[in-house]
């Protein structure tokens, strides 16, 4: 299934889950108003909704709780990314100034704990103890996550398991949450709530190998960021790293260098090369195809629906991208 076919599948749920959106991040604080709704307004995918609408849709949910578990992923992901475009002072984000370009540091420092604040609220709303169970510790792990990139950046050392360790925490860990509590909001076996944690678990980490691809083979226009930001920053991704481990010694030093130091932009084409020449990203890749293959694994118990159709189809999508 496409990504238009799963958009039009959802079009009415979306529809609910962008309105509640909306209505939640409405503030008396005039800042707050401004600067949420031009996050919220920003032109991302709501992937992280999406997901949730699906899985839920797909394990035949009777409420509308979905609504607001969505919501409540896409203000703690949105909260994440106040938070990281300040700290990676980065000032493009999907093609357009970061929040942070925008309105400065400060408002989006506190802005995304606005939003991390309001995330909570409506977890007491829901009056699912499972759910601020999940969600807290989700979140826990996400700051987790952030704080051992932060520890792996500039280090040339860092190993393929600590860098597992932080697309897991930072992406994958959010992916899973969405996933096994459509399943929690639909009184799943244990089984399946296990099945549906690990299809989110899976599908996170094979977008987020793919995005450290994408950060060295997309185009600006595609990515709506600079490509090589990850080797600008100095950032130890998987294709990277792989490509230092397997290169000749001038190339090793180099890229250690790179690393190190975050001046890789000037060596942006040869590093590219080193990639092609071993294999890393394609390396990356098939990691990516794998971890895809294990999410629609995951999920064959689920009875055949247009809605499991679309979850395999977001799986496909994750890892046969531009952007």
């Amino acid at each position: 299934m496409d990504l238009d076919n799963i958009r039009k599948l959802s079009d009415a749920d979306m529809s609910a889950v962008n309105k509640l959106i909306q209505q939640q991040v409405d503030s008396d604080v005039a800042l707050i108003n401004q600067l949420g709704f031009y996050i919220v307004n920003s032109g991302g995918k709501r992937l992280r909704p999406l997901l949730t609408v699906l899985a839920a849709r797909a394990l035949n949910i009777q409420s509308e709780e979905h609504y607001t578990l969505a919501a409540i992923i896409e203000f703690i992901h949105t909260a994440t990314l106040l938070h990281d475009d300040v700290v990676d002072e980065s000032m493009m984000r999907r093609g357009r100034e970061t929040a942070n370009a925008v309105f400065g540091n400060q408002a989006s420092v506190l802005v995304g704990d606005f939003l991390y604040s309001r995330a909570f609220q409506m977890m007491v709303d829901l009056k699912r103890m499972r759910v601020m169970e999940v969600l807290s510790d989700a979140t826990n792990r996400i700051a987790q996550g952030e704080v051992l990139q932060l520890m792996n950046c500039n280090d040339p050392n860092t190993t393929e398991e600590s860098y597992l360790e932080v697309i897991y925490s930072k992406t994958a860990r959010l992916f899973e949450a969405a996933t096994q509590l459509a399943a929690v909001l639909t009184d799943q076996r244990p089984e399946v709530e296990s099945a549906m944690q690990n299809y989110g678990k899976h599908l996170g980490t094979a977008f987020q190998l793919i995005d450290d691809v994408l950060d060295y083979t997309a185009s600006a226009d595609d990515m709506g960021k600079q490509a090589g930001d990850d080797l600008a920053e100095g950032k130890p991704t998987l294709p990277l790293l792989h490509a230092m481990w397997h290169a000749s010694t001038e190339d090793t030093a180099l890229i250690r260098g790179a690393i190190e130091n975050a001046d890789g932009m000037a060596h942006f084409d040869r590093i590219i090369g080193i990639m092609n020449t071993t294999g890393s990203l394609d390396y990356t890749k098939n990691l990516a195809i794998a971890e895809a293959n294990k999410a629609k694994e995951a999920i064959k118990m689920l009875p055949e629906s247009n809605y499991k159709s679309a979850l395999i189809g977001l799986a496909d999508l994750s890892v046969n991208r531009e952007s």
